[in-house]
């Protein structure tokens, strides 16, 4: 049986085929499914902190396998409540945070995260209606999460970064939220 952690570690393990530097990122003007997969792996990383996992690097650096990556550093900061579901939110976080931006849900681009989300469930759903009921309730906790004070800002300025650099360090996404996080607070976001 595999770890609840696993199912999500295996997607993002994968290196890139290339690693770019900032300088070489795309010239011009981003295209829409750039900025749509900015966002999508804004979403994942910065509910990936949130939650208290810690990120070793997001990339928008397209590959063979994907259009962007947000690869979790295997540590955790502190218990988590529930394993599963933490891993089934961080998944789910790239979708809602994508589909705020664009209005609408793409769920072909985000199939792999719905596998990965489907597998999580079998191991608690007693069946297809059961998982299709905690996928939904899943799906609104993490768009709740979302509207936490100060996160959409920092999905929106880790964005900016990805856009601008094509992948930004662990370290700098967690300063990017972090700040975001204190400044949505003292403002009342």
């Amino acid at each position: 049986m595999t770890e609840p952690h696993e199912a999500a570690e295996e997607l993002e393990a994968r290196e890139p085929s290339e690693t770019q530097n900032p300088s070489s990122w795309r010239q011009g003007e981003p295209t829409p499914q750039d900025v749509a997969t900015a966002y999508h792996e804004a979403g994942h990383a910065a509910m990936s902190l949130m939650l208290r996992r810690p990120i070793e690097r997001v990339s928008i650096e397209p590959n063979q396998v994907r259009l962007g990556q947000c690869k979790l550093r295997k540590s955790v900061h502190g218990p988590l409540k529930d394993a599963v579901e933490t891993e089934i939110l961080i998944l789910l976080g790239g979708l809602g945070a994508e589909a705020r931006h664009t209005g609408a849900y793409d769920w072909d681009a985000a199939s792999e995260d719905m596998r990965n989300v489907r597998r999580l469930l079998e191991m608690r759903a007693a069946n297809d209606r059961a998982m299709k009921r905690t996928e939904s309730r899943l799906l609104d906790k993490a768009e709740h999460l979302l509207d936490a004070p100060g996160m959409w800002s920092a999905i929106e300025r880790i964005a900016a970064e990805l856009l601008r650099y094509g992948s930004v360090s662990g370290r700098g996404v967690r300063h990017i939220f972090e700040q975001a996080i204190r400044l949505g607070k003292k403002r009342g976001e």
